[in-house]
């Protein structure tokens, strides 16, 4: 499920494999409520809708492209435990002030992923999934980076609250953490390019050589409605108990065939903030890049999520195959 956000950051690449995740999940494990994340994808399977996510941010090209992406995420569970997603960007590349002419608009490679949670343990807030996302080449436009050639990822993913502290430890159990690692596989091990020397006239060929990618990340969390309904009732306003504020960081590590790609890590430190309500979520975060291959001044994402399976639990949010179920809730029904 991921959708290509710090796309210009390894050397060698255009726009890079490893994408930025549009999250296609929230999760309730026990007391804990795992929402979707912006910037990586979350453990959980369930029937889900992002749109729209938006984000503002400047490129790693030298000069560095303004990138505004505005994209869409459907998810939808075949049983329980497993699910099936679908999604693509488009994509508006601006250059610096001065330059013209080298502008692009266009789509990004659809991308699809299948998802599986293996473990669920209610009791120590534990969850982890398996998932398998391909890249279509060909289905995006190559003027904003898309790539002609498939691209494969697949994924591990995990949450953990940490509920089970003891009582002297009662204010860290708001606390959570997520992760996923992901390798990127892409279908074409090189794109070799031919032209004309304007001086000699000769034939030259240009090889670019396409890195498997190591696409790894987390966040830290920290859930006031978590706070409010298994640890400590503040009396905050009902609005205020919604928060979950929250640090993401996504990163991307060339680790073979890296001849002209380099093995510079790059990705962004993400804090914000996520308001849950019981059908829905807004999540707003920076994009802070780890370096100038990165990109350059801080950026910004914002999405707009729905539970489907909450809005209609007996029929869009219902799983193909299985019996309907109740969808779990942080907060009382309203």
């Amino acid at each position: 499920m991921s959708i290509g956000l710090l796309r210009a950051g390894l050397p060698g690449l255009a726009i890079a494999l490893a994408p930025f995740g549009a999250s296609v999940a929230h999760e309730v494990v026990g007391n804990r409520f795992f929402p979707a994340t912006l910037t990586i994808d979350d453990p959980g399977v369930n029937d889900e809708l992002s749109f729209p996510t938006v984000s503002s941010f400047k490129t790693g090209d030298d000069p560095s492209f303004r990138q505004r992406d505005f994209s869409g995420e459907f998810s939808k569970r075949i049983t329980e435990a497993f699910a099936i997603s679908i999604g693509s960007t488009y994509s508006h590349l601006s250059p610096p002030g001065g330059l013209t002419g080298m502008g692009a608009n266009g789509f990004q490679n659809v991308e699809t992923t299948f998802k599986y949670r293996i473990i669920k343990d209610p009791t120590h807030e534990f969850v982890m999934s398996v998932g398998l996302s391909v890249e279509w080449g060909g289905t995006g436009a190559q003027s904003v980076g898309a790539d002609p050639f498939n691209t494969y990822t697949p994924t591990v993913y995990f949450g953990k609250g940490f509920g089970d502290l003891p009582d002297s430890l009662f204010w860290l159990r708001p606390v959570a953490v997520t992760g996923q690692v992901g390798y990127a596989i892409p279908g074409r091990r090189s794109t070799t390019t031919f032209g004309i020397d304007p001086d000699s006239g000769d034939l030259t060929a240009d090889t670019e050589f396409h890195p498997h990618v190591l696409n790894w990340g987390g966040s830290i969390q920290y859930s006031l409605p978590y706070l409010r309904s298994a640890v400590v009732d503040l009396g905050l306003p009902d609005f205020i108990n919604r928060f979950i504020p929250l640090v993401e960081a996504t990163f991307q590590t060339p680790v073979s065939n890296t001849f002209t790609s380099g093995t510079l890590t790059t990705g962004t430190i993400n804090p914000g903030f996520i308001w849950a309500g019981n059908k829905f979520q807004v999540g707003v975060e920076a994009l802070i890049p780890i370096n100038r291959q990165s990109g350059t001044n801080v950026g910004v994402i914002a999405q707009l999520h729905f539970y489907l399976d909450a809005i209609d639990p007996r029929g869009i949010g219902k799983p193909i195959f299985g019996n309907v179920e109740q969808p779990a809730t942080p907060f009382g029904r309203n």
